[in-house]
């Protein structure tokens, strides 16, 4: 081969090549801080998604599970992530509102995220208002379900401080507080243990507002088509068998579309 055409060879593969050759697209993952999911199980859940996403946009696209809000808050800040599944509703509507994000979906069977206050069987207790000036367990401070807590206090009795908060890592550390008289009342979201609360002849006082969690946002770098072509696939899933398959890991029953603006509705009431 002369020269001429080992050089014609070489612009044709650099050309092939130069859409994988760019900066990998980075899709950070986050499933929450109080439940007990360990962050090297994330990738792999995730894996045949980020493949499918790397052949549409013609970038490779890497998953980056985030564990602690902290992290996850500060990245976000400094647009870090070019993709991100938030689960605490109050970091990705943060990233929105003040980093440029765009909401991309939902995601299925999350939509209706609700606060449940639990009490004893035979509390005293009536309504939310009651609970002022008495002690509450709730799962981690910056825990979306916390900011879901304090919202509604606010909105029951003006000021959440009236109420003398005791917080745990876990979802499903907040009843043993009830049972142990530690608090008059546990907080949580987590159906599990509302269900097996319950079951045990335990009450729900009080059910806040429900809240989406587990948003997928876009960085303000993604193109609107790019952000588009995510959609599009994202919301695909569930519409087929091979789409369910790759969804199966996550355990999610797929995603939806929600309107940005009542997003950031929901931001206001949170107090972001």
């Amino acid at each position: 081969m002369g020269t001429r055409s080992l050089r014609r060879v070489l612009a044709a593969c650099l050309l092939l090549a130069a859409p994988w050759a760019q900066a990998a697209l980075v899709f950070a993952v986050n499933e929450g801080v109080t439940y007990r999911v360990p962050s090297e199980q994330i990738a792999a859940k995730y894996a045949a998604i980020a493949a499918d996403l790397s052949k549409l946009l013609k970038q490779p696209v890497t998953i980056e599970p985030v564990g602690d809000y902290p992290t996850l808050r500060r990245r976000l800040a400094e647009k870090a992530y070019d993709l991100a599944m938030v689960h605490p509703a109050h970091l990705s509507i943060v990233a929105i509102k003040q980093s440029g994000y765009k909401l991309v979906v939902v995601t299925k069977g999350y939509e209706q995220y609700s606060a449940n206050f639990l009490v004893k069987a035979d509390s005293p207790l009536k309504s939310l208002a009651d609970i002022k000036g008495l002690r509450l367990g709730a799962p981690d401070e910056d825990s979306i379900t916390s900011w879901m807590v304090r919202a509604s206090l606010r909105d029951a009795i003006g000021d959440p401080k009236g109420v003398v908060f005791t917080y745990t890592r876990y979802q499903d550390a907040v009843p043993f507080f009830v049972e142990n008289n530690l608090t008059h009342v546990g907080a949580t979201a987590a159906s599990s243990v509302i269900k097996a609360w319950q079951a045990k002849g335990g009450k729900v006082l009080f059910k806040s507002k429900p809240v989406p969690i587990k948003h997928v946002i876009a960085s303000p770098s993604l193109s609107a088509e790019q952000v588009g072509i995510v959609r599009d696939y994202l919301l695909s899933l569930d519409g087929s068998e091979d789409g369910r398959k790759k969804l199966e890991p996550t355990k999610y029953q797929g995603f939806a579309t929600y309107d940005e603006a009542a997003m950031l509705a929901i931001g206001t009431w949170l107090g972001l």
